[in-house]
């Protein structure tokens, strides 16, 4: 033995130190062994899984990409750069129609108007969603202003004040106040509820009437009509609209349910189920057809109003049994905590209830706005042309037949961003209020 090698010191037992582990069970190599060649079987599906995503991953990397073209005037043209027909995609079926798959027929002129609303749209999802950002407070109240401008950029006019409206804007304003004071000092009085209903139906009955003169009158935006709006603008303008108005709707929906007052308690379940136990489509045809038979003679109801309506009222169903769910869910030391408090029953609601039940309903409701999302293409069944529709009547252009397998690529690119973006948020959110609902 050499002079200068080391004599490895002598151990009496229960002294050796820990080993570090062999390096074939840690990195990236213990990885593979544990989890694709751990048995015969794995490996099987291992070396299966190779072979499969070889025979797939790199022709359809080669079809999107490598051989794909994307200028091209027409069907023919795409082919003839090719070295075989269909052998790579012809994107520019989808570069060509682009501008009509985003702004449907919508004036080419007046297209400021919808990027404008987009970029609103934008800030309005930034300012609302993010958490710290400076002046949250008035982010939040654009945010429920947006609607009401994005309507007015969209379908534009001018605005017309007349001397009932405004008599009755005071009414509205006033009865509203008035019951809101007295049912936060716990004086429920049922006529206090029912002043604005009056005041608004006061104001359809008297739309068309005698009394209703004009006092001045505001030159808007050129008036677009519902019927120029399609494709991507269309379903945003259905998916976005069912969202954001079902989401508080079903909110109340869970707590009449809830109520202890039976007539009200019945109203909110013959609603839920009437509405969960017919399909959407079905719904969509009462919109469009059957609801002018219940309007007064002579009116009209546009088509895309009542398209919304309806899927508000799909949506809110669906939401409304999530959070039921996530009110249930509540141990019952939660009601007590807020009663020994003195709490009213809406502030319980409002400060401990509801932001309970609603972290627990994270998934479930944003599971149905992503379902919502998806169903806005139902309304191709009706005539309206979103981007399904728009797509399937371009595909009949002759210059572009047969590239469907593109279109639909494109849509649902589309809509898997979409929906991908508001799963992400949806788990993101559910972290930082530490709801256990962690995947």
């Amino acid at each position: 033995m050499a002079q200068n090698q080391a004599i490895p010191p002598a151990y009496t037992p229960g002294t050796h130190p820990d080993l570090p582990p062999p390096v074939r069970t840690t990195g990236m190599v213990g990885w593979v062994r544990k989890n694709l060649l751990s048995s015969p079987l794995n490996i099987a599906l291992t070396l299966f899984s190779i072979w499969l995503l070889w025979s797939i991953v790199p022709p359809a990397f080669n079809w999107v990409l490598t051989d794909a073209i994307w200028s091209a005037d027409t069907r023919k043209e795409c082919w003839a750069l090719m070295s075989a027909p269909r052998d790579g995609a012809c994107w520019a079926f989808i570069r060509g129609s682009m501008e009509l798959f985003v702004y449907g027929w919508f004036p080419r002129d007046e297209l400021w108007r919808v990027n404008l609303t987009f970029i609103l749209f934008a800030l309005t999802v930034f300012g609302a969603l993010r958490e710290n950002i400076p002046g949250k407070k008035y982010w939040l109240w654009f945010a429920a202003g947006f609607p009401f401008i994005a309507a007015y950029l969209l379908l534009g006019g001018g605005l017309e004040v007349s001397t009932f409206k405004v008599l009755l804007l005071a009414v509205i304003v006033s009865g509203g106040s008035f019951s809101a004071k007295k049912l936060s000092r716990g004086g429920y009085k049922f006529w206090h509820l029912l002043t604005s209903i009056v005041a608004l139906l006061s104001l359809y009955v008297f739309q068309v009437s005698e009394y209703n003169s004009v006092l001045f009158t505001i030159d808007g935006l050129t008036s677009v009509g519902t019927n120029k709006l399609g494709g991507i603008l269309l379903t945003l303008v259905v998916a976005v609209t069912g969202i954001a108005f079902s989401l508080p709707i079903g909110v109340a929906l869970a707590l009449g349910r809830r109520s202890r007052l039976p007539a009200l308690r019945a109203v909110c379940v013959i609603f839920i189920e009437f509405i969960r136990g017919v399909p959407l489509i079905t719904l969509l045809f009462v919109a469009s057809t059957m609801l002018t038979y219940f309007l007064p003679p002579g009116s009209s109801f546009d088509l895309l109003m009542r398209v919304l309506i309806m899927v508000t009222l799909f949506a809110s169903a669906y939401i409304a049994e999530v959070v039921r769910g996530g009110l249930q869910g509540l141990p019952g030391g939660q009601y007590e905590a807020a009663d020994s408090l003195g709490l009213t029953y809406w502030k319980a609601h409002r400060l401990i209830i509801l932001p309970q039940a609603l972290k627990i309903s994270i998934p479930g409701i944003v599971n149905t706005f992503i379902g919502s999302f998806k169903d806005s293409v139902l309304v191709l069944i009706i005539g309206m042309m979103d981007i399904l529709g728009l797509g399937r009547a371009r595909l009949n252009d002759p210059d572009w037949l047969g590239l469907a397998p593109e279109l639909y690529i494109f849509i649902s690119l589309f809509f898997f961003v979409s929906c991908f973006g508001m799963a992400r948020y949806s788990l993101s959110l559910e972290r930082k209020l530490q709801t256990g609902h962690k995947s």
